[in-house]
């Protein structure tokens, strides 16, 4: 593990790595790969955060951020993939403060693909803004959010996939779900597709609802109780999260992190 307590830039190394982020100051990261990459970001404390990273023509790389902060995030954030570079960003927030995160994706040459995927429990507010932009022909743009809102949390989520005109034959998707356990739970989602070229394809599928009575239940009818059954429904609604990663290092962080602060929360 290594520490980030102010502003750096990282060249990270080939293979897996970890990075812990806890400073009460205001700072800015950039992250590059020279080589395929696996990368573990744990969130403890910090000011305004600005993070950017660039992978360079043809390297794959996968982040997860983890924000355990007891404080405000407030993060602005900047992925740049080049030619045939392949990077997904997956954020991880399960935990009881605030996040702000605005979000800028670039698809910024030919054969890129890049995805954003987010796994929430919210119980209190998370306001996401995220953008995918195609620049360049032959480009994949993905986003998919899973969300699940307990008691007093506020989730907004601003989903933008924009293919600008001349990048042709790119593809824009978006995948949003979010589920409450009781009425009063305030989930706002704003999947948007922005096109201005004719030759592409685009989609979004978006969902929202409150857990099955029926199925929570039966959980309790076998000696669940409430808060355990609250886990278990939560689990595997987010779990999906885990299959949008490639390292098998980074699921089993992802899942076993999810479980732990799971268990602390509902």
């Amino acid at each position: 593990m290594t520490p980030i307590h102010v502003t750096t830039d990282i060249q990270m190394p080939a293979g897996y790595s970890e990075y812990e982020i806890n400073t009460d100051r205001d700072i800015e990261i950039t992250f590059t790969a020279k080589e395929d990459s696996d990368v573990f970001v744990r969130i403890l404390n910090t000011g305004k955060l600005k993070v950017r990273t660039f992978a360079p023509k043809g390297v794959h790389v996968n982040y997860l951020f983890w924000n355990l902060s007891e404080n405000l995030l407030d993060v602005e954030e900047m992925h740049e993939v080049m030619g045939d570079a392949n990077v997904t960003v997956a954020y991880g927030e399960i935990n009881r403060a605030d996040t702000t995160r605005n979000v800028h994706m670039a698809l910024r040459e030919e054969g890129a693909t890049g995805l954003l995927s987010s796994a929430s429990l919210v119980d209190c507010a998370k306001t996401y803004n995220m953008n995918v932009v195609n620049y360049a022909p032959h480009t994949y743009g993905d986003m998919k959010n899973y969300a699940v809102v307990l008691r007093n949390g506020r989730l907004m989520i601003d989903a933008v996939g924009k293919i600008i005109k001349g990048a042709y034959r790119s593809e824009s998707h978006q995948t949003s779900r979010a589920l409450s356990f009781a009425e009063g739970q305030n989930a706002t989602i704003l999947p948007e597709l922005l096109i201005d070229e004719d030759d592409v394809q685009a989609s979004h599928a978006m969902s929202m609802g409150r857990v099955d009575e029926d199925a929570l239940y039966y959980l309790m009818s076998r000696g669940l109780s409430v808060q355990q059954c609250t886990s278990l429904i939560s689990q595997g609604y987010l779990m999906p999260i885990t299959e949008t990663l490639q390292n098998d290092d980074l699921k089993k962080k992802l899942k076993e992190e999810m479980e732990r602060k799971m268990d602390e929360l509902c």
